[in-house]
């Protein structure tokens, strides 16, 4: 069996996903789905194909690392590059389980669990009011989920004074701890609970919020100062007793040797569609665990990216959770030809099914499609 084409779509979700298909001579296909690799990752693709057209498509370790190398001077080791060949990764596994009769979970090395639980990011509530944020959580914990996300990185908070500088202020402060205040009181305390900063931070204003963060027993602080600063991210995780989630702007095993090695997060959050595929996911979360770190991936994809993500979460035993960013998206199912929702009661139940277990349902893909472009077109 040999690769004869390479096709991708630009479908919106949150911002733009690209999906990837790939065709053999023997007319049996795989689809993935990759994140954040901007407008350009289409074209990205289309000039990977040439590396793989001839190419067998179950050597999908020998292929993913033959891009990486051939374009390593282009970039790939970190950025939009890594994610095109991701979603190439993906379309590969979806393609070589559906070749062995076997879902990749299994190709990974079997699975570790049989639901994969989802944490749901809601971002905000639904106006300023930390009222507003309790309420909404409630609506989620109701509908089944275990764990939630909020963010309080607030840029247009009355008391913000500076656009570029991001020291907090009393005000901003106050307005963070009541709102997460409001959050744990509303879901009380059995519920997981994440509260996001987004890297926005300098490292004191950081440590204030992680410290005033330690009575809510938070699940993790995420990425409470900018990636690029190793040391000033481990000065913040040793400042207090709350854990510390970085990593979604991470790339390549390479990306998390020295958070990993300078123990300077307590959670990593690898984004599987974006950064790197499932193998390579797999071997982040094996170096992790030399640390005992746990995985909480983050993700924005659709259903099918996050299905595939699950596959590698499945496999490894450090796996704590995983996101769900579509809350306000109302045909998250509809993405994929099925018959019941991908999600039950916050936890996404991998099926048995070769490949990825589910086919991306293209007549609904396309009334998102990105503007001036086709599906699976040339």
């Amino acid at each position: 069996m040999k690769i004869v084409d390479i096709k991708t779509a630009d479908v919106r979700g949150h911002g733009y996903s690209t999906y990837v298909r790939v065709y053999t001579d023997e007319g049996l296909t795989g689809t993935g789905e990759c994140i954040h690799g901007g407008a350009g990752c289409a074209q990205l693709i289309r000039s990977l194909k040439g590396i793989l057209v001839g190419q067998d498509p179950m050597d999908v370790d020998r292929l993913f690392e033959t891009m990486r190398r051939q374009h390593i001077f282009n970039g790939a080791i970190a950025g939009n590059i890594v994610t095109a060949m991701t979603g190439i990764e993906i379309a590969l596994w979806d393609l070589a389980g559906k070749a062995l009769g076997a879902p990749v979970y299994q190709l990974l090395g079997g699975k570790f669990r049989n639901r994969i639980r989802l944490y749901c990011d809601c971002h905000a509530g639904d106006h300023a009011s930390a009222e507003s944020y309790g309420k909404k959580a409630l609506e989620l914990v109701e509908q089944g989920f275990t764990a939630l996300k909020f963010d309080i990185d607030d840029l247009s908070h009355p008391d913000k004074h500076d656009a570029f500088n991001h020291t907090i202020s009393p005000g901003e402060f106050h307005t963070m701890v009541e709102r997460v205040a409001a959050v744990r009181e509303a879901i009380g305390p059995r519920i997981d609970l994440a509260i996001d900063m987004h890297g926005r931070y300098d490292v004191h204003s950081a440590v204030r919020v992680a410290k005033a963060m330690e009575e809510f027993n938070l699940l993790w602080l995420e990425e409470p100062v900018p990636p690029e600063n190793i040391d000033a991210l481990r000065e913040v995780k040793l400042s207090s007793g709350t854990p510390i989630c970085v990593g979604e702007n991470l790339y390549l095993r390479w990306g998390f040797r020295e958070l990993l090695e300078k123990q300077a997060a307590d959670i990593i959050m690898p984004d599987i569609p974006k950064c790197g595929g499932l193998s390579e996911c797999r071997k982040i979360a094996n170096m992790a665990e030399l640390y005992y770190v746990p995985l909480a991936p983050h993700n924005v994809c659709g259903p099918l990216g996050t299905i595939a993500s699950c596959h590698t979460c499945a496999s490894i035993p450090n796996f704590l959770v995983i996101e769900w960013h579509w809350k306000d998206r109302p045909y998250w199912d509809d993405l994929l030809i099925t018959d019941e929702p991908v999600i039950k009661d916050g936890y996404i139940e991998l099926s048995d099914r070769p490949g990825l277990g589910y086919e991306l349902n293209e007549d609904a893909a396309k009334q998102y499609l990105r503007p001036g472009t086709e599906m699976f077109g040339d």
